[in-house]
């Protein structure tokens, strides 16, 4: 199954956001590239919420490019089997911690302008993965971001507004 294949069949069972869903499976239809990053009019990104052992503190990445402390993910790269491989190879690469733990189906759903690396304004159809770091897990920024902490979820930066959709639909997951 290539990339593609998966990112339909993933989304086609994803509960809930029925119309963005459908936003997403009908790019994808006329896309046969909509997981490349090189698809100019926007293309599928994988990010993962990621949540201590504890669910009670989210790693948050201040992101370079954007400013903003956000989820980590990004890209879909060529030797990404399926949109959950995507979340947790760039929850892997950004957080430098081993023995994450994602869920397969995605919690959250969300499209937004960015001008990415292809330098020019697009979108990312973001799919949004829920991953479980293991106890006392302790992450190691990258040069992907300015600064990475845990944040307790109760306690979370002031610009992060569009977050909240995304750790409420991860804890009902977990419950």
């Amino acid at each position: 199954m290539t990339l593609h294949a998966d990112a339909v069949s993933t989304l086609s069972r994803f509960p809930g956001q029925d119309a963005l869903k459908e936003a997403y499976l009908g790019f994808l239809a006329a896309r046969e590239d909509a997981c490349q990053r090189s698809c100019e009019p926007g293309h599928i990104t994988a990010s993962a919420l990621v949540l201590d052992a504890t669910a009670e503190h989210a790693l948050l990445t201040l992101h370079p490019r954007v400013g903003r402390w956000l989820q980590l993910g990004g890209h879909c790269e060529p030797g990404d089997a399926t949109l959950a491989d995507a979340a947790l190879r760039e929850a892997t690469e950004e957080s430098g911690m081993r023995g994450l733990r994602i869920e397969p189906a995605p919690v959250h759903l969300d499209v937004h302008p960015i001008t990415c690396s292809l330098g020019k304004p697009t979108r990312h159809f973001d799919v949004r993965f829920l991953v479980r770091a293991p106890v006392g897990a302790q992450p190691v920024r990258s040069a992907e971001s300015v600064d990475l902490q845990w944040w307790p979820l109760d306690s979370l930066p002031d610009n992060v507004d569009d977050l909240h959709p995304l750790i409420e639909s991860a804890l009902a997951r977990l419950r």
